[in-house]
């Protein structure tokens, strides 16, 4: 038998769904994957792989698409892992919108299985309650979605947003916690990393001195990549990228 973790796909476009799934079932899909069905101009007949984000996916097929909604027939289902082995945490110092999006978007695609939004002392964007309630829905979305494309079988959570020091101060997990910083001697060839991993990543400025000895107080290794200073949308992805190629399944 086939390798589960090497299994191909199965046919069609892939969507988020997290109810009704069972063999035999008939499911009307939710609002968002049927807005998703009349994108991609889908009609009855046509297959499908529905996910609920729980490691499983489901070979379906479309019935129905009228004014009524948007149903599916669910036939197998199969455990099926893209999942990285480092398990990684990607800390990220809250940005513009269209940055934070492409931060969300890619970093799921590259395989971190956790996203921890942070308010630090340069972060521009200032959310009220209702706002911040809305980013953390619309960023999980964001990453669904990226799920959708890359066909990772577990949707990874958006935690809701913290303040650096009431981050820095839960107790750490096991495992390497990176602190990407221009300044660093260090690369990720010099570190010894060890699943889990968890990255911190500053706003769009950076972090304070402050916040950089506060973050080495609890247990961060500042890491540089070479002579150039990047971007606060680029530098997460650059260091998934590198671990992923270094120590994980690339």
């Amino acid at each position: 038998m086939p390798d589960p973790d090497s299994a191909p796909p199965f046919a069609g476009a892939r969507l988020h769904c997290e109810t009704g799934l069972a063999p035999g079932a008939h499911v009307e899909l939710p609002e968002r994957a049927a807005r998703h069905v009349a994108a991609l101009r889908l009609r009855a007949g046509d297959a499908l792989t529905l996910f609920a984000g729980d490691g499983h996916e489901w070979r379906a097929t479309l019935t129905a698409v009228d004014r009524r909604g948007v149903r599916v027939a669910v036939h197998e289902r199969r455990a099926v892992s893209r999942e990285s082995p480092l398990a990684i945490t990607l800390a990220q110092g809250i940005c513009a919108a269209d940055r934070m999006d492409l931060v969300l978007q890619k970093a799921t695609e590259l395989g971190v299985a956790r996203i921890r939004p942070l308010v630090t002392a340069r972060v521009i964007v200032r959310l009220s309650q209702e706002r911040q309630e809305r980013r953390e829905t619309h960023w999980q979305n964001v990453a669904i979605a990226a799920c959708e494309q890359c066909g990772r079988n577990v949707v990874p959570a958006v935690a809701p947003v913290a303040g650096l020091r009431d981050f820095l101060g839960e107790p750490a997990a096991p495992g390497t916690r990176i602190l990407l910083s221009p300044l660093a001697d260090a690369t990720l060839r010099t570190v010894d990393v060890r699943a889990p991993v968890t990255i911190l990543v500053g706003p769009e400025g950076g972090l304070t001195d402050d916040e950089r000895d506060l973050a080495a107080l609890a247990g961060f290794v500042p890491v540089r990549f070479g002579p150039r200073i990047l971007r606060t949308e680029t530098a997460p992805l650059a260091a998934v990228a590198a671990l992923q190629a270094l120590y994980g399944d690339c």
